[in-house]
């Protein structure tokens, strides 16, 4: 089993920022690719940005230049740094992993989900 616990999700005025993290534990040999993901009331869920077990990023165009994605690998942990933040940024953000377990069965993850609220 692998878990992912989020935290860092809050109330936030429109401009602001926050920094939201995500750490994995469980039977992992090796985490692939982590990403980020959120999911506004009455929409689907929608990704934000992944980044590979290299460092390559991709971000989702609506969050380009105004959110980053990092990770350290020793903690099997994610980051997502959020600036400039909109009201349109409002949702639940949930971390994934893709990993290959210490068995070598291949897997992916969920966190549970942190709420994120722009607003003034």
């Amino acid at each position: 089993q692998v878990q992912l616990v989020e935290s860092g999700g809050g109330l936030v005025q429109p401009g602001g920022s926050l920094r939201l993290s995500c750490a994995a534990s469980g039977e992992i040999l090796r985490i692939n690719v982590m990403g980020w993901y959120r999911q506004a009331p009455g929409k689907q869920r929608e990704l934000v940005a992944v980044i590979g077990s290299d460092g390559s990023t991709t971000y989702a165009d609506y969050v380009k230049g105004r959110f980053t994605i990092s990770r350290d690998n020793a903690k099997n942990a994610e980051y997502l740094q959020m600036n400039s933040l909109k009201p349109e940024d409002t949702a639940v953000y949930y971390c994934n992993c893709v990993y290959l377990s210490r068995v070598g069965k291949p897997g992916a993850a969920w966190g549970q989900g942190t709420l994120v609220t722009v607003s003034s």
